[in-house]
């Protein structure tokens, strides 16, 4: 009959694909549980506010339209569910393919056993399948993954997290429309089953049968697996379903009446006592005699080939008593409100007098020894065939030297001339070299009557006497023996030992020991090593989900073990955190020791004082804590690079990113925690909060490169890079909250699952501590209280007038923060300023555009001004009354102007910032910068000016690179950024003109300070007003601007007309305010003087300078 699982028996290989798919499926399904976005969970008291009404469990299929007409009525809704389909289209699309792969592996797997039923396989029946040992094995394997896969997705997505992943997919997939989709069929089968993962939760009714029954199998085919079941396998009480999944059997046959009777027996207080003591005292004794074995030298290569037996035993009996006492003694396993369970877990614990070190302690030992044995065996199974051609050549060379002694020729003592042994011996020595090593039985028996007869030709012929001879004789026998071992040195060993040291029952209860492998480690680092071995068999677990997988040569075996492997170095890399855990725990202690208690020595000091300098103490304890760390990386890199699954783990790499880890971990806290302030306090905690931090920064950096050298690492690199991650993903992430489409963790370049920077629970509206820092800063700044003095860099209390910060401010945060820190809050005022124009373009919309009696207001003076080249009659009645009319939409007008102004004043003074410091620290990268900077634009100029002279196409990135170096060298002016795209909206220019005059009375010039405020109460400040108005101008066509300035030409000149006509001798004090706007903007926008004095004739200017 055809081997059931060869590539040309169709229906081997077709139930083989299915297995295979099974386990290839569980691995997504273990995968994308811990992508499951929090919003579908509900936890979170907000995002149930917020998305309660777009995201919808099954009842949405009871009146959909209902549901969506709901969403229709409010724009704000449907704004929302677009927001949100956009973010998790991605994610909720591979859960819906995932919960899809389920449904269509059981329509496979009942199609596969129609198929058998109906012929299709030729001379294969149900029967003849369950028959063979390998088709009985696939079809019981390809039942229990169903079951595995429903019950993985029950523990890992709870039901109502399915349900709204299913409608959300519904509603926003264009698929699911489509003809052979069956979305129907998946709900029905993956609609909640009431189910809770909790701890202590009750077990809804008839589950998991009701659950399992969704999707109707042949229940021939069931009854049938059952049978082959129950005449083959044997069950404990608490049992691994997959891949360390533990169910404890006396709670979940519970509600089965004929299981349970069954298991009563096994259940029996006395039967448990007995079972416990029995394997109480089997782990004492195989610890004892692993222990033995592990003693150096112990293991030689004759011991082992005399004692295959015993030693796998030994390995049998130590694993079959780990797995007993792991899985009956695991809290997991047993439920808190089952007093039964409760019971027998407090009998197993007394009776197999469980003490959990101990255990670990055999499972090292355990791993140890299986590891020691299985390189052994490998090395011997590679060196068999040489050393066993050398044994035999050596066996017949001894024979036919023997031979030549009967001859008489050789001149060995008193040996007399024998043909019939010369004889003999020649024969014995061909049949050795006869022997053939490719059939082994044969040769092995042969061996064996070689030996016997090398035996008794020393008995009959006498030979005793002569010493060289029984010599040559027994040397000839000890080869014999060696071809014997060598011959039975066979891969099946290796396999029995694969098979009895499975570990996959442990894939999660392993993490229970965590904390004793990290106290053992800090003890003692060197106990790494002793790890490795119980790393690599734990290993041998993906042996399991792996290996129909391979056999079925399917492509999904890439993906499965990069899971799997991963999975197992992120459980290596979490007990191993504890090496650099311990060490940055004797850092600070050294930070503490360098900063406050030992003094620097100066370069001359009196010879009395050499003793106050000397600190021997303090000196010895940095000593000592140095030595402790370089002992914990010694500890570290004495385990060898192992492959842990398909990942290589390299401990160098490993202590890099351990400490990464740890230093990331550290600093974030310590930047979350630093700047928290209290909107309240006055003066502001800022600058103290940003000096002590700034301390602690640096307390971190200095001892990161006091420590490199005895880590050898490169700690200033580390540095650099780490930081600017935490601050990267952090300005990121308050972004996010300007952001239609959010950066996801998983989608995020900053974010790592090795080197995972934490996320804290905000503690105000900000996200982040960059989003707390920057609204601080806007907050102490705010154009209402405070008033900005262009020339001094400083911020004054309108009220007081005591100085309220300067651009000292910015200098601190480059001290804390770094570079990254400074363009980190650019690029956040960057988003807040495109979030406060496009208010201020709504705003524009409703309060003006939606306004009737303000258009005809706008309509009438444009019609009374027009031209602009002309002089206005009667101009302060025509302006005043449209001011009048206007008046209420000013106040929140001048709101938007003068947060954009402010945010633009931070946003300069940053660039001035991060500019002095880069060529004060990088000169060369400055002006490299600058000349390249300098060189595009004129190539970029002369290419407009003829278009056949180069210019970068829409695929090169060099324009998008150097702007992100740019603006992290403080190379570029905000003021001529475009933040928004905009649409022409009309009698814009002519608002923005009123817009001005209208705040000029609140303004009065001041010879030392230019515009200021007139009363606190009524509160304008100068520079955000122009550079707010300057910002939003820019958003538009030139035009607009152009129109703008000569409204204001118009306006003074007008002015100035009627009062020499009514012979007012002093200059007007809002055309003084309307000039120095004008000079105000030539001055910021770098723009020739000519712009300005096209729209006022020079004599008015040069009569503005007097003034001054």
């Amino acid at each position: 009959m055809l081997d059931f699982l060869a590539e040309n028996n169709l229906c081997g290989q077709a139930v083989l694909r299915i297995v295979s798919c099974g386990n290839a499926i569980i691995a997504e399904l273990l995968r994308l549980s811990e992508f499951i976005p929090a919003v579908f969970r509900f936890k979170d008291r907000a995002d149930l506010q917020k998305y309660g009404d777009i995201i919808f469990d099954f009842s949405y299929f009871k009146g959909p339209e209902l549901c969506e007409s709901k969403l229709e009525a409010k724009p704000e809704l449907q704004d929302l569910d677009e927001e949100f389909r956009e973010n998790n289209i991605e994610i909720v699309t591979r859960f819906y393919l995932a919960f899809q792969s389920v449904h269509k592996y059981i329509v496979d797997l009942n199609r596969y056993l129609d198929d058998l039923n109906e012929g299709v396989y030729i001379q294969q029946t149900l029967e003849t399948v369950l028959l063979n040992e390998d088709g009985k094995q696939l079809l019981c394997e390809a039942l229990y993954l169903y079951g595995v896969m429903l019950l993985v997705i029950d523990q890992k997505i709870e039901g109502e997290v399915r349900e709204r992943m299913l409608v959300s997919y519904y509603r926003y997939s264009a698929a699911r429309s489509s003809a052979d989709s069956n979305m129907d069929d998946i709900c029905k089968l993956l609609r909640s089953t009431g189910y809770s993962s909790q701890p202590g939760a009750k077990r809804p009714p008839n589950y998991p049968e009701s659950y399992f029954r969704r999707v109707p199998i042949n229940e021939a085919f069931i009854s049938m697996v059952i049978g082959r079941l129950r005449s083959d396998d044997i069950y404990n009480q608490v049992i691994s379903i997959y891949m360390g999944i533990t169910v404890n059997l006396a709670d979940a046959w519970d509600p089965y009446k004929a299981a349970k009777t069954a298991l009563n027996n096994t259940l029996d207080l006395s039967n448990v006592r007995e079972q416990s003591s029995r394997y109480a005292t089997v782990s004492e004794r195989v610890h004892t005699q692993v222990q033995q074995f592990l003693k150096e030298g112990y293991l030689r290569e004759e011991m082992v080939l005399d004692n295959i037996p015993r030693l796998l035993n030994c390995l049998r009996d130590c694993n079959v008593a780990i797995r007993w006492l792991m899985l009956h003694t695991a809290d997991s396993a047993y439920d808190p409100n089952n007093k039964r369970l409760r019971q027998i877990k407090d009998q197993i614990l007394t009776d197999s007098r469980y003490n959990p070190k101990i255990l670990f302690q055999l499972l090292l030992d355990t791993a140890q020894f299986e590891f020691i044995l299985k390189e052994m065996f490998k090395q011997m199974l590679s060196e068999k065939q040489a050393k066993w051609e050398h044994y035999k050549k050596e066996g017949s060379e001894r024979m036919t030297e023997l031979a030549d002694v009967f001859s008489g020729v050789k001149p060995l003592t008193r040996v007399e001339k024998n043909e019939n042994l010369q004889a003999w011996f020649r024969e014995i020595s061909k049949q050795i070299l006869s022997l053939n090593y490719d059939d082994s039985t044969a040769a092995g028996r042969k061996t064996v009557q070689l030996i016997q007869a090398l035996e008794e030709v020393q008995e009959f012929h006498q030979l005793e006497s002569n010493l060289q001879v029984c010599q040559f004789l027994a040397d000839t026998r000890k080869f014999l023996h060696q071809m014997i071992r060598t011959i039975n040195i066979k891969e099946e060993v290796l396999i029995t030992m694969q098979i009895v040291g499975d570990l996959s029952f442990a894939w999660q209860l392993i993490d229970s020991f965590t904390s004793i492998m990290q106290e053992s480690i800090r003890v003692n680092p060197s106990m790494v090593t002793k790890l490795r071995a119980t790393f690599l068999k734990l290993a041998s677990a993906l042996d399991l989900p792996l290996l129909r997988i391979n056999q079925a040569n399917s492509p999904d075996l890439l993906s499965v073990s990069q899971y799997y492997s991963g999975e197992l170095v992120s459980y290596v890399r979490k007990v191993l955190q504890i090496i650099p855990e311990s060490m940055f725990t004797s850092l600070l202690k050294i930070i503490k020791l360098q900063t406050h208690d030992i003094i620097e020595v100066p370069t001359r000091l009196d010879k009395d004082k050499l003793r106050d300098y000397a600190q021997l103490g303090p000196r010895y304890e940095v000593a000592k804590l140095t030595h402790a760390i370089s002992i914990f990386t010694e500890g570290i890199l004495m385990m060898k690079t192992t492959l842990v699954g398909i990942i290589k783990v390299d401990p160098k790499q490993l202590l890099e990113d351990g400490i990464r880890k740890e230093l990331v971990k550290r600093v974030a806290f310590a930047l979350h925690k630093g700047l928290i302030f209290n909107p309240r306090a006055k003066p502001s905690e800022l600058m103290p909060k940003l000096k002590e931090l700034g301390a602690t920064m640096d307390g971190f950096h200095r001892s990161f490169e006091y420590i490199q050298d005895y880590v050898n690492i490169y700690g200033l690199k580390i540095w650099q890079e780490e930081v600017s991650r935490i601050i990267n993903y952090n300005v990121e992430q308050e972004c996010n909250n300007f952001l239609r489409t959010k950066i996801q963790d998983w989608q995020s370049m900053y974010q790592s699952t090795h080197i995972p920077i934490p996320k804290f629970t905000p503690v105000d509206e900000s996200v982040t501590f960059i989003g707390r820092l920057c609204r601080e800063i806007l907050r102490i700044t705010d154009p209402k209280m405070t008033c900005h003095i262009d020339q001094l860099n400083t911020w004054y209390d309108m009220k007081t007038h005591q100085e309220v910060t300067s651009s000292r401010l910015f200098s601190e945060i480059q001290t804390t923060l770094g570079t990254f820190g400074l363009n980190g809050l650019d690029r956040l005022l960057c988003f807040m300023i495109v979030k406060e124009l496009q208010n201020f373009l709504s705003m524009f919309q409703k309060i003006i555009l939606r306004d009737r009696t303000v258009q005809d207001t706008l309509k009438t003076l444009m019609n009374a001004v027009s031209p602009l080249k002309s002089i206005v009659a009667n101009s302060n009645k025509i302006y005043f009354s449209a001011i009048a009319k206007t008046q209420k939409i000013w106040t929140s007008y001048l709101e938007a102007i003068m947060k954009v102004g402010q945010m633009q004043i931070l946003r300069q003074q940053i660039a001035n910032e991060l500019n002095y410091s880069c060529r004060f620290d990088s000169k060369h990268l400055a002006a490299a910068l600058e000349n390249l900077n300098k060189a595009l634009l004129a190539d970029i100029e002369a290419h407009y000016q003829d278009p056949s002279l180069p210019y970068p196409k829409e695929d090169n990135t060099l324009l998008y690179e150097i702007t992100a170096y740019l603006e992290a060298a403080g190379i570029h002016n905000p003021l001529n950024k475009i933040y928004i795209t905009t649409k022409r909206l009309p009698y814009f220019p002519v608002v923005n003109f009123l817009f001005l005059i209208a705040q000029l009375p609140k303004l009065q010039y001041n010879k030392n300070l230019g515009m200021v405020c007139r009363k606190p109460a009524d509160p304008v400040d100068w520079p955000p007003l122009v550079l707010g108005l300057l910002t939003l101008l820019k958003q538009f066509h030139s035009r607009y601007t152009e129109q703008f300035l000569a409204l204001i030409g118009q306006f003074i000149r007008s002015t100035v007309e009627q009062c020499t006509s009514q012979k007012i001798p002093e200059m007007p004090a809002d055309v003084v305010g309307a000039l120095l706007f004008l000079e105000d903007y030539v001055r910021y926008t770098k723009l020739p003087r000519r712009v300005a004095e096209a729209h006022v004739p020079n004599f008015i200017f040069d009569e503005f300078r007097t003034v001054l």
